[in-house]
């Protein structure tokens, strides 16, 4: 385990730094699976109050590597992984499997059998890697794109 990777519990002072990290993720590497105009259209954040309110609603966390804030993660009630996002330049790492980690903790604690969550063309990888599967594949509207991208779930007993 890497002692540079601290995961902490999501602040509201997190909120421009988790939309930064939101953004330049799907700007720099989800485009290598995404047109520009599906990138374009995904990568908006309009509301950035709606935003800081979703996460502190929910557990979520942030992904430190050496005190540097660089990921960032949630669960909602449900068992849905919302968001699983890691800075471009901190892929590779092992930072998203630390905050799998942590959702998964966390949804044991809540008493959750199942997780799931909306996975990305570049995401699915990692989760299948996890232990997800894919339920369906889907196209989910953004801004007028239709963005691919796939149902996952990983039950636990």
């Amino acid at each position: 385990m890497d002692d540079r990777i601290l995961i902490r519990h999501y602040a509201p002072g997190d909120v421009d730094t988790t939309i930064e990290i939101f953004l330049r993720a799907i700007r720099e590497v989800a485009s290598k699976d995404y047109s520009p105009a599906e990138i374009q259209a995904w990568a908006k954040v309009e509301d950035r109050e709606l935003w800081a309110e979703r996460r502190i609603s929910r557990p979520a966390w942030i992904a430190e590597f050496d005190g540097e804030p660089v990921g960032f993660s949630d669960l909602t009630g449900d068992g849905c992984l919302d968001m699983m996002f890691v800075h471009p330049e901190f892929q590779g790492l092992g930072i998203a499997s630390r905050l799998l980690s942590r959702v998964e903790d966390e949804a044991l604690k809540l008493g959750v059998s199942r997780i799931y969550t909306e996975a990305s063309r570049t995401a699915r990888p990692f989760f299948e890697r996890k232990g997800f599967r894919v339920i369906t594949q889907q196209i989910v509207e953004k801004r007028g794109q239709g963005l691919e991208n796939f149902l996952m779930e990983k039950l636990y007993q």
